[in-house]
């Protein structure tokens, strides 16, 4: 029987060499580097024009490594994601010339209001009539301030531990923002520029394209075994639109941090919503901390549901969204090793 392999697609930010980053994610995740039997779609280059220093062999993503928004060197990993969308206080994205005053927070009121004026003068005149007057009202301000107030670290961990049981599916999903696709599109690109650069690129800045590319040419390295494709944070987007055009077939997507469950993520895809059509079996995996994966469930987003599994895991990276800390969850261990049970059985 052919040998399984497994190909990872990292996520934002500037990353180590890309060999070394590999051997990062193999030793987490199989306890010993791989080998041939994994290979890394290393897109950093793209973005960044040096990787970062090997920092002695030691895992940047594995405890407090790039910030969820890729901070291009400027930024500490805790203080990109807490001062980029801290609701109060001067935040890194606020528009030059509209700072609320030296040294004077911002109120949650004064940030919806600025937000939502960029919004409709990037909407233009869609955003003119009655549907635009709902959306702008005191409620749509009220859900939107109350979305910022949970961006800011409201969500608790899941308490019942980390295990491999699936989790419990929501009655209601979560939306990043409660408004029409009008409102919510143009908002969504002004939050996604001020605070996740390479999202931005990806969506917005022209990149999109040379990054599947290499995702592309990782893919046809593999020969035709039990294929695993992992994808972190912004990876997971780039991996599901791969899959999604090229038919690969797949014994195991797994996701981890990923967006994908977010409607204006959703709103961005080149395709609708739905599980590539030769993926097997998808794993999703997230903390309810972690701000990159606001929506946690994917289950009910990617249809057929039958093929799609979520799981809550605890990250105590300091930004609950470290690479390092997903691939040793429990979940991940186990689905990922089902798939090479007879490579790395025994292995810690």
């Amino acid at each position: 029987m052919p040998e399984p392999a497994i190909v990872y697609v990292h996520g934002n930010g500037n990353k180590v060499r890309k060999d070394l980053l590999k051997s990062h994610w193999d030793r987490a995740l199989f306890g010993r580097d791989m080998g041939a039997a994994s290979r890394m779609a290393y897109w950093a280059p793209l973005r960044y024009p040096e990787p970062l220093p090997d920092h002695g062999g030691a895992d940047p993503s594995a405890g407090g490594g790039p910030a969820p928004g890729g901070t291009s060197g400027r930024e500490t990993d805790r203080e990109s994601v807490r001062e980029s969308l801290r609701v109060t206080g001067r935040e890194p994205g606020i528009p030059a010339g509209e700072e609320p005053g030296a040294g004077v927070p911002e109120t949650p009121e004064e940030f919806v209001e600025r937000t939502l004026r960029t919004a409709r003068a990037d909407a233009g005149p869609a955003t003119e009539g009655p549907a635009a007057d709902h959306a702008v009202d005191g409620v749509a301000e009220a859900e939107l301030a109350g979305w910022l107030a949970r961006m800011t670290y409201a969500a608790e961990t899941f308490d019942r531990g980390e295990d491999t049981l699936p989790a419990p599916v929501p009655g209601v999903g979560v939306r990043a923002l409660p408004l029409p696709v009008f409102l919510r599109s143009p908002i969504f690109k002004l939050l996604v520029e001020r605070t996740f650069e390479d999202v931005h690129a990806y969506f917005f800045g022209g990149a999109g394209e040379a990054m599947r590319e290499v995702v592309r040419t990782e893919l046809a390295q593999v020969g035709d075994g039990p294929l695993v494709v992992l994808g972190h944070s912004l990876g997971s987007i780039l991996a599901y639109e791969v899959l999604r055009e090229e038919h690969r077939d797949v014994s195991l997507f797994v996701t981890v941090g990923s967006p994908l469950g977010i409607a204006e993520v959703q709103d961005r895809l080149a395709r609708p919503s739905a599980v590539p059509a030769g993926v097997a079996a998808w794993v999703n995996v997230s903390d309810l901390r972690d701000l990159v994966a606001l929506d946690h469930w994917l289950r009910s987003e990617y249809a057929p549901p039958e093929r799609v599994t979520d799981h809550l895991v605890k990250n105590d990276s300091d930004n609950h969204h470290g690479i390092g800390e997903y691939l040793r969850s429990a979940p991940v261990q186990a689905h990922v090793r089902a798939v090479f049970n007879h490579l790395a059985g025994g292995q810690s």
